[in-house]
């Protein structure tokens, strides 16, 4: 089989190439070896961002880029992006008042025209965001939004398949060769392919992709680790606080799943992708963070998850893990078929980034590329008003309950209605297999967006993971096994 563009890896990067390089007619392969975002892209913050941070080192390019892909991308996604308010206090700050209110003016001026709450100071008045604190009230309050990462990389993958690109998943990518003006590359699952061109989105395993491939890189990579922690909820509201820490860090403290707080990230230097699991020292770490600002105190015996990620940051030579620029550069080898490699990337910016990305193809390749996502929704984007869409869920579908159909409603958007299609009671939705999961949707999980697991379907389609029983988990796991045996 030929394929005009290979990609392998099936994170947010090579997903969003998948999607743009699609919707520019180009015939399109996309490899993952285990499962789609199952590393980096769904052990990110969750957060859609400019990176208020990022303004200390003066990477202004890369904060305004991301501000503007932030305005669009909650408008394309608003079942599984919001806005979210920030509060940021402070208390125990390691910076001055003065440099906070010019870097958040900053902040609002790089966002140019934006539908998000502009940046103010925390007021008196303001005790839904002050009463959690241990003390004032001096700080301010600013805009970002909250984005279901594995979600949007499922996303980009099902809006690419419905534009004609093959997504296959388990499959690895065992061995490619240069031969003349192609690459034949052989799979794991025993096929052998041609391409015109191949994109490397590995992630952090891009340069060892590049030693198989017998390709010496001009950019490096840095692997640094990033874990979260996850509590029972430290505050109520639908805000979020950004926390000042002493070595000049921040962490973030996030309303997860209605009844917890997402509590992180650290940056530690690691030397394998593999090494992407939390240790007790970043557990200690991240309580400590917000137990210098909640009255509310927490300690590792609370922690309910955890999830960590490898970044694969781009080698800017940054003495500090957390000074590395969290911007990306594509590097093109036109010595022979194209190959275009990716190092590093932001979720924010992979829209961005794909276009970017396919405009480099588009030369050696010998195609017209134009802006197609600009302005184009994702799969369950088509919604006006999410709670007037969630309100018609729910009269709709009134035996789903108000809780699944808010779930559901946030997960699939306005694609719930051909879920649902010919649904008129809870019977025609199957067995009840455990935390709110029918029959119905474990089978559009699996047909509709390559869920091959319980860990798919519960840890990263669905976090459905944090609220079911062991009993349910086995069951779930026990019908999965017997409907879709491998």
């Amino acid at each position: 089989m030929t394929y005009d563009l290979l990609i392998v890896g099936g994170g947010i990067n090579g997903c969003a190439i998948a999607r743009e390089a699609s919707l520019l007619g180009l015939k399109v392969l996309l490899v993952e070896r285990d499962d789609l975002a199952a590393h980096t892209s769904s052990a990110s913050t969750k957060l859609i961002h400019g990176g208020l941070r990022y303004l200390e080192y003066y990477d202004f390019k890369l904060v305004a880029e991301a501000l503007r892909e932030r305005e669009r991308l909650v408008k394309a996604a608003p079942h599984i992006i919001h806005p979210l308010r920030f509060v940021l206090p402070q208390e125990n700050s390691v910076r001055p008042w003065w440099m906070l209110r010019i870097g958040l003016y900053l902040y609002d001026f790089l966002g140019g025209k934006m539908s998000l709450p502009r940046s103010r100071g925390l007021r008196k008045s303001d005790t839904e965001y002050s009463a959690p604190l241990k003390g004032g009230s001096s700080g301010f309050v600013y805009s970002d939004a909250f984005v279901d990462d594995s979600r949007l990389t499922v996303l980009n993958a099902v809006d690419a398949a419905a534009n004609g690109a093959e997504i296959v998943v388990g499959t690895a990518l065992e061995s490619a060769r240069r031969e003349n003006d192609v690459w034949r590359a052989t799979l794991s699952d025993g096929r052998e392919v041609i391409a015109r061109a191949m994109v490397n989105a590995a992630g952090p395993w891009v340069h060892q992709l590049l030693g198989r491939l017998g390709v010496n890189a001009a950019s490096g990579v840095r692997l640094v680790k990033g874990s979260h922690i996850v509590v029972p909820k430290l505050f109520e509201g639908d805000h979020a606080y950004i926390l000042q820490q002493p070595d000049r860090r921040i962490v973030f403290a996030i309303p997860y799943q209605g009844a917890f707080t997402e509590i992180g990230t650290t940056d530690i230097p690691v030397d394998a992708p593999e090494d992407a699991q939390i240790d007790a020292d970043e557990i200690a770490y991240l309580c400590e963070a917000v137990n210098r600002h909640f009255i509310k105190q927490v300690g590792p015996a609370d922690v309910t998850s955890t999830w960590s990620g490898v970044r694969p940051l781009y080698d800017d030579g940054a003495s500090e893990a957390k000074e590395v620029t969290r911007d990306y550069v594509l590097e093109l080898d036109t010595n022979g078929p194209t190959l275009l490699s990716i190092f590093g990337g932001k979720i924010t910016t992979a829209r961005h980034l794909a276009e970017e990305a396919l405009g480099k193809l588009a030369g050696p390749m010998g195609f017209k590329a134009y802006p197609v996502t600009r302005a184009r929704v994702f799969p369950g984007g088509a919604i006006a008003d999410l709670p007037s869409f969630i309100a018609q869920v729910r009269a709709t579908w009134p035996f789903l309950g108000a809780a699944r159909a808010e779930r559901m409603a946030h997960a699939y958007g306005s694609l719930l209605a051909e879920m649902l299609d010919g649904v008129s009671d809870e019977g025609a939705m199957g067995a009840d297999l455990g935390g709110g999961l029918t029959e119905v949707e474990a089978r559009w999980l699996h047909d509709r967006e390559w869920a091959r697991s319980t860990d798919d379907v519960l840890l990263r389609r669905s976090k459905l993971g944090l609220h079911v029983t062991a009993t349910e988990r086995a069951r779930i796991a026990a019908w999965w096994s017997a409907t879709f045996p491998r």
